[in-house]
């Protein structure tokens, strides 16, 4: 793509369109201040706030996140609260939310920051990509937003906004594509407002610039927009193809003592780290109840033989790299015989409540207790 800064005044040629990037950032600032949504976030410069929502938003609908992001601030109100807490209690609070690497990188962020920081969040760009979790788009977002440093923000928003508008045809997630998005997105930035003119393109991708039926009707940038220009909408931005799919298979066992439920405690790797579930078969490929259930014979998991009471139908479970076919089965066992692996224990319903579970173990036994 022809796209080059001419001379000092930064005026950018892209495919034949010209442009002052100042009328660019004016363009979306003035539409920004007629189009925006009122979230709590925005009327705040600190940067621990600011901090909480950009991470909780991360690969998440603002609808689906604002109540996680009451939540937090409500528990947590400052960064020394949320340093105090444990893991369980935030991942606990972020259940259901998915991406559960987030929360435990927030925790490790907020002991960090209250160590180093002695509780105070920082604001400024160099110290914010130092700490864990927070990576060149968070750092920017947080500064320019919290202290008006002059900091480009790069997401995908902002990908599809550069992309269409100047007609990029560079996959977005190539390391090239990174570099030159990053650029531009350099070059365009009012220096005088940042945190404005971040928070207007971002703002401007998300309900104007939509991956989906975007308003070109109604946009203010579509006379000097490259995609609307050449039909090009729908096929920009570019993005190359994700690494291909793993298929997994894993297999429950409920085990109930009265009302207690048997759990386990899974470990630091892997998905769903430092979680519980119940315990588990994790098998190559789809089994039948009778494979697992072979008559008369012990199973390697409990080293003794199980009745089965009930097998619940397969459920898929899609993460982003990952689908994750689930069997539920409710089995008989004697308690004597149980022999118990460390990461084993008994739970009451109302000790459930307290405990981070990923989301079709939480909704099995949901189901289950609500019998």
């Amino acid at each position: 793509m022809t796209f080059f800064p001419f001379c000092q005044k930064m005026l950018y040629k892209a495919k034949g369109l010209l442009l002052w990037p100042m009328d660019f950032s004016q363009t979306i600032i003035q539409w920004y201040n007629g189009n925006k949504r009122d979230l709590p976030w925005r009327n705040t410069t600190d940067p621990y706030v600011i901090w909480l929502s950009e991470i909780i938003l991360q690969q998440t609908r603002v609808d689906q996140g604002m109540p996680y992001f009451y939540r937090f601030a409500e528990k947590y109100p400052t960064v020394s609260h949320f340093a105090a807490a444990s893991e369980d209690e935030v991942l606990s609070l972020w259940q259901g939310l998915g991406y559960y690497s987030r929360g435990r990188n927030m925790l490790k962020t907020a002991r960090l920051v209250q160590q180093q920081y002695k509780g105070v969040f920082p604001h400024k760009y160099s110290d914010l990509i130092s700490l864990k979790g927070i990576g060149e788009y968070t750092a920017a977002a947080i500064s320019s937003f919290a202290a008006n440093e002059a900091q480009a923000v790069v997401d995908g928003n902002v990908n599809r906004v550069l992309a269409r508008y100047f007609g990029i045809d560079e996959p977005i997630n190539s390391n090239k594509g990174k570099k030159q998005f990053q650029q531009i997105a350099n070059d365009l930035l009012d220096r005088q407002y940042p945190g404005m003119h971040n928070q207007a393109i971002m703002e401007f991708g998300a309900l104007q610039c939509k991956p989906k039926n975007p308003a070109c009707n109604i946009c203010p940038l579509r006379e000097t927009c490259f995609a609307y220009s050449n039909n090009l909408v729908k096929s920009l931005p570019v993005k190359l193809k994700k690494n291909s799919i793993k298929n997994r298979y894993f297999n429950y066992f409920l085990i109930a003592d009265g009302e207690n439920v048997l759990l386990n405690k899974r470990g630091d790797t892997d998905i769903w780290a430092n979680m519980y579930d119940l315990p588990l078969i994790e098998t190559p490929t789809q089994v039948t109840p009778a494979q697992l259930f072979p008559s008369g014979q012990t199973t390697t998991l409990f080293q003794t033989a199980l009745a089965l009471l009930k097998a619940y139908p397969v459920k898929k479970h899609i993460l982003t790299h990952q689908h994750i076919y689930i069997s539920f089965y409710q089995v008989s066992v004697s308690r004597d015989e149980l022999k118990l692996q460390p990461t084993w224990f008994f739970t009451t319903p109302d000790d459930l409540k307290a405990l981070a579970l990923p989301k079709p173990i939480l909704m099995f036994l949901a189901a289950f207790i609500g019998q």
